[in-house]
């Protein structure tokens, strides 16, 4: 094998910053290229040997990998929090951030961050689609009754978002004007469409060959129902990758930061530094799973009996995660018993 080239790649939008070095330090070559597939596949053929590379994580990372990885020996991800070389660096430059990654990968020092499987990544792409569409769905159902507030209208609030029910109430509503009804009716058409496509689009996850035996294991756990279980698939990738129950929690944001310093130690309110979608779907399981698991059950109210409400909710969130990792990692469906790692 000959001499290993090791390259720091900036990406953006429209164009990627790179440096190319020798094991040593000696800058090759140092420029921008097209972010265009044919731009990138001319860059690499005119690298002069076998090479490894590094990029930071960004919207736009995903496709640059991918396109790269089966020209490198080795392409690594950088998470971009843990870049501190470069936000801290007085100088900050598209070409002097691609030189910082490029020596941060250089002397084995760079903060590598987990890249999914591309199928599982695709896959991901379209759950998150369809929490954006449940979003959007939610945001339509408030207008909904917003306008209707707005004119003085009557209406049963938890019937109003029944098709019937709003049919109904469209035809027997009285001194609201016609743009207020023409209003109501675009938002209840765009209702159900968000909600039509956010189902088809779950049931074709649930469905689908790569993950579906996971997700049904998932899915034996009392308390867990197909919507936190296939965000776990997707989200998590390989359970693999977590060290211990407590890494998994951590990742997924139900612990504090810790600031440590001079033998003090202070504890904050719950990290930002998580995996967001992860974290407001086990918060959300959390307030329903214990009517459902009698484990989780008693955990929540030996929790409440200490008086505070939010802390018996993460507290059940983070046993949902070790019942989830372990029943991921031992590929059986769950058993209620205690459980070890």
């Amino acid at each position: 094998m000959g001499t290993l080239y090791y390259i720091g790649l900036d990406i953006h939008k429209k164009t990627i910053s790179y440096c190319v070095k020798r094991v040593d330090g000696t800058i090759l070559h140092q420029n921008t290229v097209t972010a265009e597939r044919k731009a990138l596949r001319q860059w690499v053929d005119g690298i002069p040997g076998p090479w490894v590379g590094a990029m930071e994580a960004t919207l736009f990372t995903g496709w640059v990998y991918d396109f790269l990885t089966p020209y490198a020996v080795s392409l690594k991800v950088a998470h971009p929090e843990m870049l501190k070389a470069i936000t801290a660096a007085k100088k900050k430059n598209d070409r002097a951030d691609a030189e910082k990654i490029c020596d941060l990968l250089r002397v084995d020092l760079l903060p590598e961050c987990y890249m999914a499987p591309v199928e599982l990544r695709e896959l991901r792409r379209v759950l998150r689609y369809r929490n954006l569409l449940v979003r959007t769905a939610v945001t339509m159902k408030n207008k909904i009754s917003g306008l209707l507030m707005e004119v003085g209208a009557t209406y049963n609030k938890r019937r109003l978002h029944g098709k019937r029910y709003f049919a109904d109430l469209m035809e027997r509503v009285e001194d609201v004007p016609e743009s207020v009804l023409s209003l109501l009716r675009m938002s209840r058409g765009s209702l159900e469409l968000f909600q039509a496509g956010q189902k088809k689009l779950l049931q074709a996850l649930k469905e689908h060959s790569l993950i579906r035996d996971r997700v049904r294991r998932l899915m034996s756990i009392p308390g867990v129902g197909e919507v936190l279980a296939l965000t776990w698939v997707l989200e998590i990738g390989e359970p693999a990758r977590f060290r211990s129950a407590r890494h998994a929690i951590s990742y997924c944001g139900l612990c504090s930061a810790q600031r440590e310093s001079a033998g003090k130690e202070q504890r904050n309110p719950i990290s930002k530094k998580r995996n967001k979608h992860l974290q407001t779907i086990l918060i959300e399981a959390a307030k329903l799973a214990p009517s459902r698991n009698d484990t989780l059950a008693v955990l929540h109210e030996r929790e409440l009996a200490r008086g505070n409400h939010n802390r018996a909710t993460i507290a059940v969130a983070r046993k949902l995660v070790e019942f989830l990792l372990a029943v991921d990692r031992r590929e059986a469906v769950f058993e209620d018993r205690k459980l070890a790692f």
